[in-house]
């Protein structure tokens, strides 16, 4: 695959590069149809979805242009948006059934790269970006003279820690332990506050819509970070309004839940597989620690963590998903 090629010349906070062919590519002051769009998918979360939106709002690096894919909620979160809507200071997308987080974030990204958007800010709705969040990705940008496949913010918890499921990985095996360093290399990062131009899009294609749930991300970010640099940008910050500073836990989490673990272990399986003997070796270690945490577990339903845990391992060795190119 071919990589770009590109140099920006800073002027003041406006940043412009030389595109592929020779045209200019500008990262304006956001705003109505500039070339900046923060996409948002939400789910029944009506009051973190607008704490979202004003925190947008805010940004000193320009106002982007908000797209919200609602996942069909029922929790009244039409009805909130509505003067936001016919004000035109969101662009609003109804995809009329739960299609989970990755069909979320594959039909806003669609959506973005068909409007024309140049740049694509992707979070959930209970992320929380500071005022200077965009500003520092327009700072990263020019740093790297326009070549990155993706930058990834710094995500904090309510209490200022280190927001534990949103840490970077350099690679397969090792997470970020040093916040401090600027621009490190990274493989893996997630949705909340993650920064991607659409050409790489164009060139890497969508996230997998299929997989509905947990690892869309983490396959994504892969995919993009095989092909080009992908950047941890530290003073990029963002708050991630979570329950608690925690990542999902098949030992501890509600059965009614346990369909959506069979999702993350084929979808997580399917992640690491790509990555070789270093990526199974991985996954078996993950894999024994889960079941050990199961098996130590005083929670009910052992069989059905069980059944889903293994499940979804299984269907991941023979899942080979569509890749769709927008």
């Amino acid at each position: 695959m071919e990589k770009t090629d590109k140099n920006t010349q800073a002027a003041g906070e406006e940043l412009t590069m030389l595109g592929r062919y020779g045209k200019p590519l500008d990262i304006g002051e956001g705003g109505r149809n500039g070339d900046i769009a923060a996409i948002i998918v939400t789910y029944n979360r009506k009051e973190k979805l607008l704490n979202c939106i004003n925190a947008l709002k805010k940004q000193k690096g320009g106002n982007p242009d908000i797209i919200v894919i609602d996942n069909a909620s029922d929790d009244g979160t039409r009805e909130v948006l509505s003067e936001l809507i016919d004000n035109e200071e969101i662009i609003y997308r109804n995809t009329g059934r739960n299609l989970g987080g990755a069909g979320g974030f594959e039909l806003g990204i669609r959506e973005a790269a068909m409007i024309g958007f140049k740049y694509l800010w992707l979070m959930d709705d209970d992320c929380l970006p500071h005022k200077r969040a965009l500003l520092e990705f327009k700072k990263a940008h020019n740093k790297l003279s326009g070549r990155y496949g993706l930058l990834s913010g710094r995500v904090k918890w309510k209490d200022g820690s280190p927001c534990r499921m949103n840490i970077q990985k350099k690679d397969v095996i090792s997470k970020i332990d040093d916040f401090d360093t600027d621009l490190q290399r990274i493989q893996f990062a997630t949705f909340v506050s993650c920064f991607i131009k659409t050409s790489v899009v164009k060139e890497v294609g969508l996230p997998i819509g299929e997989f509905f749930i947990w690892g869309d991300d983490l396959e994504y970010t892969r995919r993009i970070s095989m092909e080009y640099p992908c950047y941890y940008v530290k003073d990029s910050l963002a708050m991630h309004d979570s329950a608690a500073n925690t990542g999902s836990d098949i030992s501890r989490d509600s059965l009614d839940r346990m369909k959506y673990y069979t999702y993350a272990y084929r979808n997580e399986f399917y992640v690491f597989r790509r990555e070789g003997l270093k990526g199974l070796g991985y996954w078996f270690v993950r894999l024994l620690t889960h079941l050990m945490r199961i098996t130590l577990s005083g929670e009910p339903g052992k069989k059905k963590r069980f059944m889903a845990l293994f499940k979804g391992t299984l269907m991941g060795f023979f899942y080979n998903p569509t890749i769709d190119i927008v």
